[in-house]
């Protein structure tokens, strides 16, 4: 994995998944709220009762619609609050897999990742590299008038 970067490196090595239900699609662009189950143990009163927790996950194809059960995994942060990427859809509710836009695989997730890192990167050595000429000509000019 030489030559990657950190997030994706990370992203690639997390085997850990989680299973939940879509509760609001639709929303928010290529962005959906999933509940994840969950239990508590209460030792007051002996009795294990149900925490849900909800995860903003990330949809790049606005694929997943409510009531779909879908697998996540955790990736790098997309927005504030978004850290989790859509595996797969584990059973559709309402319209089919078939006639919805595909989820894509975590290698072409990941590969559009590097590329606007990459493209970002471009931009700010361009830009800086504008800034330094711009100081250097104000320099040049500060030492001719003098």
């Amino acid at each position: 994995m030489k030559g990657r970067l950190p997030a994706v490196t990370d992203a690639l090595s997390v085997l850990h998944r989680l299973h939940g239900v879509v509760v609001s699609a639709g929303l928010m662009e290529k962005t959906v709220k999933v509940r994840v189950g969950g239990q508590q143990w209460n030792d007051i009163v002996k009795k294990t009762f149900a925490r849900p927790k909800h995860y903003l996950v990330h949809d790049p194809n606005s694929s997943l619609r409510t009531g779909d059960v879908v697998s996540i995994r955790p990736g790098w942060r997309t927005s504030k609050q978004k850290r989790h990427l859509v595996e797969k859809i584990i059973a559709p509710y309402g319209t089919p897999i078939e006639e919805r836009p595909p989820i894509p695989s975590l290698q072409q997730v990941l590969l559009e990742y590097e590329e606007k890192r990459a493209a970002k990167a471009r931009r700010e050595a361009a830009r800086r590299k504008e800034e330094h000429e711009k100081r250097r000509e104000a320099n040049l000019k500060k030492a001719a008038k003098k």
